[in-house]
C-alpha cells in the first residue's frame, strides 16, 4: 500500500527507519549499508525531510545523525500509517486483547531497530497466557500481515532477566495494559 502513494524506496525505507522506532538514529554511511543504496539518493531524501521538519539532526564527531522529530505535527500520523503499513495495529487487536493476562508487549530484532524486514519479533510479558490461543492467532496474524511472527512469553521476573543478560536489547513497547 504504502508504495503506491510514495514511489521512492529509499524514501519508504527512511519512514521504515525513523517513525516505526522513534528513538532510532543513524548516520549516511550507515544507511547506505543497511539500505543497500548510493549515499546520494538517501542523502537527497535526509534532506528533504530534514527540511520538513520531520527529522532533527545533529553533530556527534564528524557524523552527522539524524532522527525523527516526535514534536513535528504530522509525526503521530505519519507513524500510525508506518504502524498499519507494517501490520502492528492488526497484531493489536487481533493477538493481545484476547490472550489472558498480558501486561506489555515489546517489539525485538531488526524491526526494533528500524528496519523492514519479513519477521516481526515480538516478547509477551504477562502471567497466565494462553500460549495455545496465542499460537492460532499468531498463525491468523502471520496471513493477514504476509509477515512471520516470532514471539516469547515472559513473566514480570523472567523479562527483567532477560533485560539483564540482553543489555545491547532496545525493545520497542508496542502495548502496554
Amino acid at each position: 500500500m504504502l508504495d503506491t502513494l510514495i514511489t521512492s524506496k529509499t524514501r519508504i525505507k527512511l519512514l521504515l527507519k525513523f517513525f516505526l522506532n522513534s528513538s532510532s538514529s543513524a548516520y549516511l554511511r550507515s544507511l547506505e549499508t543497511e539500505f543497500d543504496e548510493s549515499t546520494n539518493a538517501i542523502r537527497i531524501e535526509l534532506n528533504r525531510f530534514e527540511k520538513a521538519g520531520l527529522l532533527k539532526s545533529w553533530q556527534k564527531g564528524n557524523k552527522k545523525l539524524f532522527s525523527a522529530n516526535t514534536s513535528h505535527p504530522l509525526f503521530p500520523a505519519i507513524n500510525n500509517l508506518i504502524m498499519k503499513h507494517v501490520g502492528f495495529d492488526e497484531i493489536i487487536e487481533t493477538v493481545i486483547k484476547k490472550l489472558g493476562e498480558v501486561k506489555t508487549v515489546f517489539i525485538v530484532g531488526d524491526f526494533a531497530k528500524g528496519i523492514n524486514t519479513n519477521i516481526i519479533d515480538l516478547i509477551f510479558v504477562g502471567e497466565e497466557i494462553n500460549q495455545n490461543y496465542l499460537i492460532k492467532l499468531v498463525k491468523k496474524a502471520e496471513k493477514m500481515i504476509k509477515r512471520r511472527i516470532r514471539h516469547i512469553i515472559y513473566n514480570g521476573d523472567e523479562f527483567k532477566q532477560y533485560l539483564v543478560e540482553n543489555k545491547d536489547i532496545n525493545p520497542l513497547l508496542l502495548w502496554k495494559e
